[in-house]
């Protein structure tokens, strides 16, 4: 697929800026005319035109499609609606590559009704050509093929390869029978109509749940005893039992929406993962993640999920429930009530087990994102959540975090830690000392470091370390601390986002500032958690480092109180012998075989301790 040639930018800008302020739907296509991306617009000229001015706000994924395109059609529309739908019907049509596509058919699973005098349930994966009835499609193979056996379990229908009725009374039933999970056919003594019966309540349990089972066969079962027909409710009374079993067995998650479906999207810096939910009868019955590659921002990541998930979907439960809410949410639920003949509702959840559910979605899709790179679901987690919650638009992979430490303006230092994928990175962790200030100033201490920092950077631009640039910078401080290093960053020309750490009475974390107030944290665990131990860390190895500098320093002073012996000499004499109990120890002629002693300042020296003994 070739790139767009130098000139075709400009070409099709002026174009696009020819189109239309109407609601419609645009259409890219690249050099051999193929179709890469479709899109919809309320404003075809406004929003066809973005993508080709300044390429520098485009995410990676945008960019390299914007460089394919060599032209592109439109279609205006009535409404914004129409041409949602339209979108709809284009990329389920055509699959344009750089569109959120999922699966094809082939990848999914249906439950297979056969159409014959004694029908069939199994789990297909490919479309049989024939007029069997489909139920699905599931992504969860496990789950469909689980759900299955228990249903030919519990309503006791044949799983053999007889076939019925060409072979009835040729055989002695097999073990399922014997076991009382067949209702063995092959015998001769279940009329169609009867397992006809078996096989439409087998179904009603794979499409309604345990819950909707039950209540079915109990007013069945209720019926047969008034009518006398005590045989027939006994066998409904054991189906109950046997459902009321699978109740009590199975360890999954309940919810008081009987019927719904769950979304939620997890962001790396590289890619994204969307997990859904599928509640029947109050219970979670299948759980789906879809990887989406790069995306844009979680909300219209969630709009395309929608439009494609239920454009290939009949089914549409009447509650929808987002970790966030989606682009054109309004629109979203219009097209779904259409679709579906009845109203369907998109909710984002703020409280509650709605809001729990939603939470737990997203942790799923974290785990997803994280197990390929070998990293912990909570990290991606906690990431996602804390970039959200900062309004940064990717979760900061890369943190560096600054706290200064000194004793009332003496022994001033600064210490700097990083954080790669939401674990301590100590090889990358620095020190600094104070060179600049003289006295009790965290602000200009700050304001040095970082003006430090960004020279390191621009002296080994691309290498490790100082060489590579931070996604955030967090400051042990408020908002002062923000506001003295905001300028310094911005006047750089460098585009890292730059929030302060907030402390209570106790020391310990309380809230993030971000130059115009604070942003609370507690409500949000994983975040909070990270930060917390971002805060705690920094504070550690800086002051580390102050008590170190601290006790060299009371070191290098009672050496300077000895004649001939001045700064210069004791730093070398430290550095030499490591603590002034090993240069007590020492010979004169050890003494002055250090750089920069003489055999005067050594005798000194040596004279120096024997007098104090």
């Amino acid at each position: 697929m070739q790139e767009n040639r130098p000139g075709d930018l400009p070409r099709l800008r002026a174009k696009a800026m020819k189109l239309p302020l109407r609601p419609g739907v645009y259409i890219m296509k690249d050099s051999s005319n193929k179709i890469i991306y479709i899109g919809k617009a309320k404003a075809l000229k406004n929003r066809v035109s973005q993508y080709f001015g300044s390429q520098n706000k485009h995410s990676g994924k945008v960019r390299t499609m914007v460089s394919k395109v060599c032209d592109f059609d439109y279609v205006v529309t009535d409404s914004e609606y129409e041409a949602l739908v339209l979108e709809c019907n284009l990329i389920k049509l055509h699959s344009p590559h750089y569109n959120i596509l999922l699966k094809d058919d082939k990848g999914y699973h249906y439950i297979r009704v056969t159409n014959e005098e004694y029908p069939r349930i199994t789990v297909v994966k490919q479309l049989p050509n024939d007029d069997s009835r489909l139920i699905g499609p599931y992504t969860s193979s496990s789950t469909v093929n689980g759900s299955v056996d228990e249903a030919n379990r519990i309503f006791r229908l044949s799983t053999c390869k007889r076939r019925f009725p060409q072979e009835i009374g040729k055989g002695r039933p097999c073990l399922n029978y014997s076991i009382k999970q067949c209702m063995a056919p092959c015998r001769g003594k279940i009329t169609p109509e009867e397992y006809r019966e078996a096989v439409d309540q087998a179904i009603e349990f794979l499409q309604g749940g345990t819950e909707q089972s039950i209540r079915a066969l109990t007013a069945q079962m209720e019926e047969a005893a008034e009518n006398l027909e005590f045989e027939k409710a006994a066998q409904l009374r054991d189906r109950i039992n046997a459902l009321n079993g699978i109740g009590a067995r199975q360890k999954v998650v309940m919810a008081k929406v009987e019927e719904q479906d769950v979304f939620a999207v997890s962001q790396s810096a590289k890619e994204a993962c969307c997990v859904v939910f599928r509640f029947l009868g109050g219970r979670l019955v299948d759980s789906q993640s879809f990887m989406l590659g790069e995306i844009e921002s979680p909300q219209n990541a969630l709009s395309q999920m929608i439009r494609q998930y239920y454009s290939i979907r009949d089914r549409i439960p009447p509650r929808i429930a987002l970790d966030v809410e989606a682009e054109d949410q309004p629109l979203l639920e219009q097209w779904l009530s259409e679709k579906a003949g009845r109203r369907v509702t998109i909710t984002v959840p703020q409280r509650g087990e709605q809001a729990r559910l939603t939470q737990m979605c997203r942790q799923n899709a974290a785990e997803h994102l994280a197990n390929p790179r070998g990293r912990l679901g909570s990290h991606a987690a906690a990431l996602d959540e804390l970039g959200r919650l900062l309004g940064l638009p990717k979760p900061p992979e890369y943190i560096e975090a600054y706290d200064i430490s000194n004793t009332a303006g003496e022994s001033n230092v600064a210490g700097m830690v990083v954080f790669e994928d939401g674990l301590p990175l100590k090889s990358a962790y620095k020190r600094f000392k104070i060179k600049t200030v003289v006295g009790q100033d965290d602000y200009g201490s700050m304001r040095e470091v970082i003006c430090r920092r960004i020279q390191e950077y621009r002296a080994h631009e691309g290498e490790e370390g100082f060489g590579r640039l931070p996604s955030l910078i967090l400051l042990d401080g408020g908002e002062g601390h923000v506001a003295a290093i905001k300028p310094l960053i911005e006047a750089s020309g460098l585009d890292i986002p730059v929030f302060g750490m907030v402390k209570d009475d106790k020391h310990r974390t309380r809230a993030i500032a971000a130059g115009g107030g604070e942003i609370a944290i507690s409500g949000n665990r994983a975040a909070f958690t990270l930060v917390s131990s971002i805060q705690e860390e920094v504070h550690r190895y800086a002051i580390t480092y102050h008590r170190q500098s601290r006790s060299k320093s009371v070191k290098g002073l009672s050496l300077t109180r000895i004649e001939g012996i001045g700064p210069t000499r004791a730093k070398a004499l430290l550095q030499q012998f490591r603590t002034v109990g090993a240069i007590k120890e020492a010979s004169v002629d050890e003494l002055a075989a250090v750089r920069g002693m003489t055999r005067s300042a050594a005798q000194a020296i040596y004279d120096h301790f024997r007098l104090e003994e």
